[in-house]
């Protein structure tokens, strides 16, 4: 018996050595952790895909296993993150703002006092892409167009309906508006069912480098009456498209807009040492960070701390203080 026993115990060690882990490790618990993103086409998707990584690459010692979802946008992530289906999400500072103070998609639930804030990421601008043979050169110039402004959930919708308004169009109204998600948007303009496009986001952008390579001459509209926005919106700062990201682009000079900032945000629910550890990877692996992406280069740690409406959370003001950067 006690001979079955022992070559019991010699075989299950064997299997789990064979699986990569230890005895220790197989009772050890792991924390799986999702963060939820926007369309695989922009710059939110491998946002949370270079979080991950950065995380998981010390998945042994935190046992903390982090996954990425693609989803409709800072809306949707919001509230998943509220709902406690994600623990992390990527949404627009207009839209923190927003869920935090109970505005916009969140006026008839009231403020998300469990929102927390753990720090801010990329510039994103409110472009707006149109087809050249449309005879749009200026966000004026709109009326009567079909135009996608962005599908239901997403930041850029409101962006979209806030620069609209800034110049007098009323989106109902006074143009054919789509709400398709910004990833399809390209497509769609090329194809000659759109005339145009808003899409709120950081530049390079893959989607954006498709629309303005295809057949059909593509030109960034101008953006107005921006200080308007800016003395009505808190989370709203100028901003330029750089041309020379585009070069099939018609425009030859850098393009007046407005824009957000990216951030990262997740709930008061989920444990301090887990939001601990994700701030800490990020920031310790700040140069290597930056370089997962062009849209981050502009990037300084100081900066990630900007932008940030609601509370900041426990786990992540832990690290800054530690870091000296609160």
């Amino acid at each position: 018996m006690k001979k079955i026993l022992i070559l019991g115990m010699a075989l299950l060690f064997g299997f789990v050595v064979y699986m990569g882990a230890t005895p220790a490790e197989t009772h050890a618990k792991t924390t799986f952790i999702t963060i939820g993103t926007g369309g695989i086409t922009g710059v939110y998707y491998p946002t949370g895909g270079a979080i991950a990584r950065t995380v998981n690459k010390k998945r042994k010692e935190y046992g903390i296993r982090c996954t990425v979802e693609s989803t409709g946008g800072s809306v949707f992530n919001v509230n998943a993150v509220m709902s406690g289906d994600l623990q992390f999400g990527v949404v627009q500072s207009d839209r923190q703002f927003q869920a935090i103070n109970g505005l916009a998609e969140w006026k008839d639930k009231g403020p998300q006092k469990d929102l927390r804030a753990v720090f801010s990421v990329h510039p994103e601008s409110i472009t707006l892409v149109a087809a050249v043979d449309a005879g749009i050169k200026d966000i004026t110039d709109l009326k009567g167009k079909k135009v996608n402004i962005g599908n239901p959930g997403s930041g850029q919708r409101q962006n979209s309906i806030d620069a609209l308004a800034a110049v007098g169009i009323d989106y109902k109204k006074d143009m054919q508006a789509e709400g398709i998600k910004a990833s399809e948007s390209a497509g769609l303009l090329q194809d000659g069912r759109i005339d145009a496009f808003f899409y709120t986001v950081g530049h390079p952008n893959g989607s954006i480098k498709e629309a303005t390579s295809g057949k059909r001459k593509v030109r960034f509209a101008s953006i107005t009456g921006v200080d308007k926005l800016l003395a009505k919106y808190p989370y709203y700062a100028k901003a330029k498209i750089p041309a020379s990201l585009y070069p099939s682009a018609e425009n030859k000079a850098d393009v007046d807009t407005f824009g957000v900032k990216a951030t990262f945000v997740t709930s008061a629910k989920v444990p301090d040492n887990v939001v601990y550890a994700v701030t800490k990877e990020v920031f310790e692996n700040f140069e290597a960070f930056k370089k997962l992406h062009p849209a981050y280069q502009v990037l300084t740690k100081k900066g990630m701390l900007e932008g940030l409406s609601a509370p900041i959370h426990p786990g992540a003001m832990k690290y800054y203080k530690e870091a000296g950067l609160k």
